[in-house]
């Protein structure tokens, strides 16, 4: 995982922010979990053992103001909560994730067969297209058994 934070603090300055102890200690919690793509809820619980003070209101706003940055992405895995992960800065966002129904395991595929879809879709004028999203629900080798 290599991501810049100083990349990350020049982006929020360009814009007017600042990148404070509590956005920090967020983002760190962010970078350091990059695998298990987080609840806004559980971001907040890993944040509150290091800043205890911090609140909630906090850590919804300041995951609102990087994903108006571009700095995380939202997603949605239809189990009721948004989840985040940190934008690693590539160009193009095309990874899909394979969802697990029975323990809520999500693992990210980065093959992207879609590239080529996405080609002849944009070759025909119809639509262009900035980004797509796939999510498989099935079952992990762990649960299937």
């Amino acid at each position: 995982m290599d991501i810049n934070v100083n990349v990350i603090k020049e982006k929020l300055q360009r814009e007017g922010y600042k990148l404070t102890t509590q956005r920090r200690a967020i983002l760190n919690v962010i970078i350091n979990n990059y695998e298990e793509h987080l609840s806004c809820d559980e971001i907040y619980h890993m944040v509150r053992t290091k800043y205890p003070e911090i609140g909630i209101a906090t850590v919804y706003r300041t995951l609102q103001l990087f994903e108006k940055l571009n700095i995380v992405y939202k997603l949605n895995f239809d189990d009721g909560c948004s989840r985040y992960e940190i934008n690693y800065g590539t160009e193009n966002h095309h990874h899909h994730h394979l969802i697990c129904l029975k323990c809520g395991k999500v693992t990210e595929v980065k093959l992207d067969l879609l590239e080529t879809l996405e080609e002849e879709i944009q070759k025909e004028g119809k639509f262009s297209i900035v980004d797509h999203n796939v999510k498989f629900f099935g079952y992990c080798n762990e649960c299937k058994e």
